[in-house]
């Protein structure tokens, strides 16, 4: 008898907490987190994780500004 594959479990949507406050907030935290992680890569000289780490602080903070919706 052969062994079948392993399944691939399915993800379950995080839990909702009634303190998470939703995706703006969401993003307005990581945007916080990366600025501190941005900074430190460029202290030391990782300029490409620097890089990304700063592209990804502007997405999140246009979700802040309202100017970009989340996709479904």
């Amino acid at each position: 008898m052969a062994a079948s594959p392993p399944r691939k479990k399915k993800r379950k949507p995080a839990a909702k907490s009634a303190r998470d406050g939703g995706p703006v907030e969401a993003a307005g935290f990581i945007a916080e987190q990366l600025a501190d992680l941005a900074q430190l890569a460029r202290r030391h000289r990782l300029d490409v994780l620097g890089f990304l780490l700063d592209m990804s602080l502007m997405e999140a903070k246009e979700i802040v500004r309202g100017k970009r919706t989340r996709k479904a």
